[in-house]
C-alpha cells in the first residue's frame, strides 16, 4: 500500500524487502571462511553517493570498525558503500584491529570503485579476536554486482539469530514514490543505547544530511532504544541510514514539517518492525513481550518504566512459565527510577485488568494463564494516571535455552 500526498497518515504498510527495496541500492552476502558454512561477509552499495547518518553503542569499549565508520561519515556526511563481517567483532583488538578495519575499507572501496571516505565498516561476533584478514580479503575480492541479493546480505550479518530481519515501506512525496528499507541483526547482548545490534536503513528520498540525522536520532530513541533482551550493552552496535536521493522528490528539510513528518512516520514504522523482530528473536526466546506505559508526565519516563519491566529477569521468567505473577511487574515499575504514585497505578495483561489504584482486582487467573501459554506476543499495559504521555518497550521471555546458548557461545 502507498501513502498519498503530504498529509501525515498512519496507513503505511510494512513490506518484507529490506535494504534493497529503495531505488539504486544493491547488496549481497557470501561465505569467506570465518564461519564453517554460513555466510559471513555482507556488502551494500548505492549507485549514487548518499547522505548518511549513524548512531552507535554507548559502551565505552567501542570496536575498531565503529571508529572507522565514524571517520567516514564525519568527513562529508556521505556514504556509498558498506562492508560487514560476522563471526569476529574486531573489538578490544588494539592497533592491529584498527589497521584491519581500515584495510577492510580500503579493499572494499578498491573492489567497488569507491572513495575510501565513502565506505563504512561494521563487524559482529566474538570480542577480542583478530580478523582472519586473508579470508576477509579473498571474500571482498569475490564481490560482484551480478550476485546482488538482499536476502544474502541479511543472512551474512547474523550471529546467534534464528531468522533474518528486514522491512520496508513506500510513501508519496510530491507525487514521487519514496521507499525506506531496513535490515538488522540482533539476538543477544541487547540493551540499547545500543546493544549487539546492527541495523542498516536505506532510502531513495532526497533529504538534507542534518535533517536525516535528526530524523534518525528521534526514531532510534523511540524504537531500537526501547528494546532489551538481557541487559547487556555491546561494543559494536550501530544504526546507520543512507539516503541516495534517487526518488527525485523535493528536498526534505527541517523547515518542511509536512514532508518531514511523513518521512519520519515511514522511518519509524520500519525501525519499529525491526526492533520488534530483534526482541522476538532474543536468544532462547519463545515469546515477544510488548509493554505499553501510559499516563506519564514525560515520554522518557514511560519508556524507562517499560524497559525496566520488560528487562526484569523475574518478569521474563514468569512469562516463560505462564505464571500470572503481577507483583513482579509493579516491582519493576517501582525500581525504574521514575517517580510515580503507587496508589494510582493500574496494570493489565492482555485484555485483563489485574491491578487498579495499586491494589489487586478479582480476575479469573486461568484466563490470563491461558493467554500467557497460547499467545506468541504478550501485551502488558501499565497506566500511571499521572499525565498524557506514553511509550512502548519490547523484549522477550527468558528460557532455559538462553543459558545454554550463552554458556557455550565460544565453544
Amino acid at each position: 500500500m502507498v501513502v498519498q500526498t503530504k498529509r501525515p497518515t498512519n496507513n503505511l504498510v510494512i513490506m518484507k524487502e529490506g535494504v534493497t527495496a529503495p531505488k539504486g541500492f544493491h547488496a549481497g552476502g557470501l561465505h569467506c571462511g570465518m564461519r564453517r558454512k554460513r555466510k559471513d561477509l555482507a556488502w551494500l552499495y548505492s549507485e549514487a553517493p548518499a547522505n548518511a547518518a549513524a548512531m552507535y553503542t554507548t559502551n565505552l569499549f567501542q570496536a575498531a570498525p565503529l571508529q572507522v565508520t565514524k571517520e567516514s561519515i564525519a568527513t562529508e556526511q556521505m556514504l556509498q558503500g558498506l562492508i560487514v563481517n560476522s563471526a569476529v567483532a574486531n573489538a578490544c583488538t588494539g592497533e592491529q584491529g584498527l589497521h584491519n578495519a581500515y584495510q577492510m575499507r580500503h579493499w572494499f572501496a578498491e573492489t567497488m570503485g569507491l572513495k575510501e571516505r565513502h565506505v563504512a565498516v561494521n563487524s559482529t561476533g566474538v570480542i577480542g579476536e583478530q580478523l582472519p584478514m586473508d579470508k576477509v580479503k579473498n571474500g571482498i575480492k569475490k564481490i560482484t554486482m551480478e550476485e546482488s541479493s538482499g536476502e544474502n546480505f541479511n543472512q551474512a550479518i547474523l550471529t546467534t539469530d534464528t531468522f533474518t530481519k528486514s522491512a520496508s515501506v513506500e510513501l508519496k512525496l510530491d507525487d514521487k514514490t519514496v521507499t525506506i528499507g531496513g535490515s538488522a541483526k540482533g539476538s543477544g547482548m541487547i540493551n540499547p543505547n545500543m546493544a549487539t545490534m546492527l541495523a542498516f536503513l536505506t532510502t531513495d528520498a532526497v533529504i538534507e544530511a542534518e535533517t536525516l540525522h535528526c530524523a534518525l536520532q528521534s526514531t532510534v530513541n523511540k524504537t531500537f532504544n526501547a528494546i532489551t533482551v538481557d541487559g547487556d550493552t555491546s561494543t559494536n552496535d550501530t544504526v546507520m541510514v543512507m539516503a541516495n536521493g534517487m526518488a527525485d522528490n523535493s528536498t526534505i528539510t527541517m523547515d518542511d514539517e509536512e514532508d518531514l513528518q511523513v518521512f519520519q512516520q515511514g522511518l519509524s514504522l520500519v525501525c519499529t518492525e525491526l526492533a520488534k523482530q530483534i526482541a522476538s528473536d532474543g536468544e532462547g526466546a519463545t515469546k515477544l513481550v510488548e509493554v505499553l506505559v501510559k499516563g506519564a508526565l514525560l515520554q522518557e519516563n514511560a519508556q524507562a518504566i517499560g524497559k525496566s519491566i520488560v528487562g526484569s529477569s523475574l518478569v521474563k521468567t514468569a512469562i516463560f512459565g505462564s505464571d500470572v505473577n503481577w507483583g513482579r511487574i509493579i516491582c519493576a515499575a517501582g525500581y525504574s527510577g521514575v517517580q510515580l504514585d503507587p496508589e494510582k497505578v493500574s496494570v493489565s495483561i492482555g485484555e485483563t485488568q489485574i491491578v487498579s489504584n495499586g491494589m489487586p482486582l478479582e480476575f479469573d487467573e486461568s484466563v490470563v494463564q491461558y493467554y500467557l501459554k497460547t499467545e506468541n506476543e504478550i501485551q502488558i499495559t501499565v497506566d500511571l494516571h499521572n499525565g498524557y504521555q506514553e511509550a512502548y518497550s519490547w523484549g522477550c521471555d527468558l528460557s532455559y535455552d538462553y543459558v545454554r546458548i550463552n554458556a557455550s557461545y565460544r565453544t
